[in-house]
């Protein structure tokens, strides 16, 4: 399986690490603490992984009165324990970069923090302080003493654990995850960088072969200053520093709990690589157990399945990501034709509402001048009738002046017959102005206005294709059920639907539904047919397309029971409305609830009570059949009535064919509908009843019988065609092959 997964990675292109998937790697190999990457990592028992440095680095003491147990086994959880009150002190060791000395406690630092990119707090001492006397160094690569119920807490999920005896040489060290940073820094050719910068590392410019870290100058003179024990340490340049890691050679993996046993099996039950001693001497001694290598072998095959079902979404998401961008384009397209659309809309409004304007202003400019012109008629006429009144006036006035009597009354008459009428003509009306000067025109923008202000963006598309739901389409008997929906990414308004069949036998398609539903049930389909269906949306802007077509076949067999809805008032169904009595000693009718006008039928229908030698009738019937009658009396039913003795074929009130053999008590009557040949044959208890009863059947035929109250009938539907029937042959005497 390994080498199927490399043949398949080897195949897509990535049998070796692009720089862009190394990159992309890198996270997965920074400590959560520190930042940087891994160094003599740990795993911790909850399956993160943090560097031995930044465990220590870490490390809490419990209070007195909450520490647990001494005999606490290293890696236990501990419940209800808040990982934030375990950071309030954290124990920093010569080891890390020359931080400080072992085995104390800062309580109350004066300097200020260090924080790692994830917020673990670590404190430098201001000044380095010798060690104590009586504490010796701890040799390179060994650890310091860990005071006892030390809490160490992970920076991931923030679990809690207390420390055993064994401190954190308990846990074990993940050497696999080791060297992959190795070989990862090893692919690296750029320079070197410091480990200690906070932000943006500067190139490191030597590296302590003690210590195991790059420093950059600053960092170097602040965190290992030449002089106490970091004076012996060993700096060489990063280069060198490089080739000193890559040749250090690979420690053979050695049990945790026995130093001196190599791991050679592995547990089932605690998930982990043992030692021999353990399995002889450990907790491990009555656990299941298997060889290592076949362990290492299946959990790699078991990796590489895992790989597969990842690679095919990593596959799956590139594809995606890809959609994304193009997508990206097309709504950076979609959104310049969309803006520049809106301006030309825009646009035009504006030169209608400027048109508009135009022509509002050559009305306003008709009526000013339509104004001006009555009122300089007006003062014109009034000008010229004031200065004739005016000389009138002073005529008067020099005639009265006059001392001739005989002469003033010669002319004193007209004079004031003239000034009468003179005065006439300034009558009523005559000093009124003809026009208005207010315009009486008032433009109502109202309207405009708050159209314009309601005006927002509508749906400028019609809408996308529907997508039928196939796990809701189904059909049942003949009847078909349709389910749909719009693309879950649209959000064009829809105004409703249109559903479309077509005839069941390949000819044009049809609307069977107009409205808003997405889903519709389609009755009275042919059986035994192949229906095209398809849907398709609309709204004001127009219609969509057609959805992808569904393929349907209705029922071979037709399944059906009596119809309470068209059947007589007299007539009494029970069994389901499978069985049919009467409560009149007339014929009534009662009709099935199908409808059949294609393929071949047949159903039967048995006596269950037969009294008195009644004659019912049997056979099929339009949907406008006389229902207080028997069957067969008018023009909509094709029938054969039976007594106890014989039987006649009746259509119309036409009786013919009177064939010997009637009916009783748990008798049988068989119909058989056969639209291929347009015939319809009786049977009665398996046997043919007569020749075939009417031929030239075309149309829309629903089962019928005709009764009354000494009959009872049970129907029996979904049958298959007798054997002695074979669709489509006749003798010419007209019976049935």
């Amino acid at each position: 399986m390994l080498r199927a997964y490399w043949r398949r990675v080897r195949r897509i292109g990535i049998s070796h690490l692009t720089e862009a998937a190394m990159d992309e790697m890198e996270e997965e190999l920074k400590c959560p603490v520190c930042g940087s990457f891994y160094r003599e990592p740990i795993i911790l028992p909850c399956s993160h992984n943090i560097c031995l440095a930044c465990a220590r680095n870490i490390l809490v003491q419990t209070p007195d009165a909450e520490s647990p147990q001494s005999s606490r086994a290293s890696g236990s959880g501990v419940s209800d324990y808040d990982y934030l009150d375990l950071d309030k002190m954290s124990l920093y060791s010569e080891a890390d970069s020359g931080y400080g000395s072992y085995g104390g406690f800062v309580s109350a630092p004066t300097t200020p923090c260090q924080k790692s990119p994830n917020g673990v707090r670590v404190f430098p001492p201001s000044v380095p302080q010798p060690p104590p006397q009586q504490h010796l160094l701890p040799q390179p690569g060994s650890l310091p003493p860990i005071p006892r119920n030390s809490c160490i807490t992970c920076p991931q999920c923030h679990r809690s654990l207390i420390l055993d005896d064994r401190g954190l040489r308990g846990f074990p060290k993940n050497r696999v995850l080791e060297g992959v940073v190795d070989r990862y820094q090893q692919s690296k050719a750029a320079a070197l960088k410091c480990q200690l910068c906070e932000k943006s590392p500067k190139e490191a410019t030597v590296m302590c072969e003690q210590c195991d870290v790059f420093y950059c100058d600053p960092c170097r003179l602040r965190c290992h200053p030449p002089r106490g024990p970091l004076a012996k340490h060993r700096l060489v340049p990063p280069a060198q520093g490089r080739i000193s890691r890559r040749a250090s050679p690979r420690k053979i993996s050695t049990c945790t709990e026995h130093e001196l046993e190599n791991l050679s099996m592995y547990c089932v039950q605690c998930k982990t690589p043992v030692c021999y001693q353990c399995l002889e001497e450990g907790k491990h001694g009555t656990h299941e157990v298997k060889a290592l290598g076949a362990m290492w072998k299946l959990h790699k095959g078991q990796l590489s399945q895992a790989l597969n079902g990842l690679s095919d979404r990593a596959t799956e998401a590139k594809e995606f990501l890809v959609q994304l961008r193009n997508m990206v384009q097309h709504i950076q397209e979609n959104g310049v034709e969309f803006e520049a659309c809106l301006v030309a809309q825009c646009d035009a409004l504006i030169d209608a509402l400027n048109r508009r304007k135009a022509q509002l202003l050559s009305r306003v400019n008709k009526e000013h001048e339509h104004k001006l012109k009555v009122v300089r008629d007006q003062i014109s006429h009034c000008t010229v009738k004031l200065r004739q009144t005016t000389g009138l006036m002073e005529y008067c006035l020099e005639v009265i002046k006059e001392n001739d009597p005989s002469g003033f009354l010669q002319i004193s008459d007209a004079l004031i017959r003239r000034v009468h009428m003179t005065e006439g003509q300034w009558g009523k009306g005559t000093l009124t102005p003809r026009m208005t000067s207010d315009f009486d025109l008032t433009l109502d923008s109202g309207p405009l206005l708050q159209t314009i202000h309601q005006l927002d963006f509508v749906q400028m598309k019609v809408p996308a294709a529907p997508m039928l739901q196939l796990e809701e389409c189904c059909t049942q008997n003949n009847s078909a059920t349709l389910s749909w929906k719009q693309p879950p990414l649209s959000t064009i308004v829809v105004d409703g639907y249109i559903l479309e069949l077509d005839d069941g036998n390949g000819g044009p398609f049809r609307e069977v539904y107009v409205g808003t539903e997405t889903i519709c049930t389609v009755d009275g389909l042919h059986f035994n047919s192949t229906y095209k269906s398809r849907v398709k949306a609309f709204n004001a802007s127009g219609v969509g397309q057609y959805s992808k077509t569904l393929i349907m076949q209705t029922s071979e067999i037709a399944w059906f029971t009596f119809d309470p809805a068209s059947a007589h008032p007299d007539i009494i169904l029970s069994n389901d409305n499978l069985t049919v009595t009467c409560n009149s000693y007339d014929d009534r009718v009662v009709m099935g609830n199908s409808a059949f006008s294609r393929g071949v039928h047949y159903w039967e229908m048995t006596i269950d009570r037969y009294d008195n030698h009644p004659d019912p009738a049997f056979g099929i019937a339009r949907g406008d059949v006389l229902k207080d009658v028997m069957l067969g009396k008018d023009d909509k039913a094709w029938a054969m009535y039976v007594d106890n003795n014989r039987s006649w074929f009746m259509h119309n009130n036409s009786h013919t064919n009177r064939t010997d053999g009637g009916i009783s008590k748990g008798t049988t009557i068989g119909v058989l509908l056969d639209f291929s040949r347009g015939i319809l044959i009786f049977l009665i208890n398996d046997e043919q009843q007569g020749p075939v009863a009417f031929e030239g059947l075309e149309g829309v035929y629903y089962p019928a019988i005709s009764i009354n109250r000494n009959v009872q009938v049970t129907l029996h539907t979904g049958l298959p065609i007798p054997d002695f029937y074979t669709p489509g042959e006749a003798d010419p005497t007209g019976s049935v092959c």
